[in-house]
């Protein structure tokens, strides 16, 4: 199967404005709210499942990139404006990556190193692909954290389809 470029920077988009969406619903939590600890998901606050989403694609385009990069400052999740500010520069460098690669690149299975030096044949656009589906299954945990905290998201918040 070969993925176009074009289809994947759609996906991109549509997959961050919903994440944009999502950012937006949660500045309405306070700061309590955004650090109450929830038993029964893997980051168990709002604020950490939001970090990691948005981490999480910043580190796989970094493996695309051939500069693994796992770091994760604290000060970019300090505040909802902070984690959107991270949002919008991290989905810019995909969307630059995207639109700057070739079919053959985002097509072609290649080796390129991970967490712990591991190194392993991937497709770039099925990396790509990960990180979004990645961003849905946590925008699903936000969802219900959300509502477990008496601010549940509205219906249509999920992937865009204008």
């Amino acid at each position: 199967m070969t993925y176009a470029q074009n289809a994947l920077l759609d996906i991109h988009a549509r997959c961050h404005l919903s994440m944009q969406r999502f950012i937006t619903h949660c500045g309405g939590l306070s700061a309590e709210q955004l650090d109450t600890s929830l038993d029964g998901f893997g980051s168990s606050t709002v604020r950490e499942q939001l970090h990691h989403v948005i981490g999480a694609e910043r580190y796989w385009l970094s493996v695309l990139l051939g500069a693994m990069d796992a770091s994760e400052d604290p000060a970019d999740a300090v505040s909802i404006e902070a984690l959107e500010a991270l949002r919008v520069s991290v989905s810019a460098a995909t969307a630059r990556y995207l639109r700057d690669a070739s079919g053959a690149e985002l097509n072609t299975r290649r080796p390129m190193t991970t967490w712990g030096g591991n190194v392993v044949e991937l497709v770039p656009a099925h990396v790509i692909l990960r990180t979004q589906t990645h961003l849905f299954h946590h925008m699903g945990q936000i969802a219900a954290m959300c509502r477990l905290l008496g601010h549940p998201v509205e219906p249509g918040m999920d992937f865009s389809l204008r």
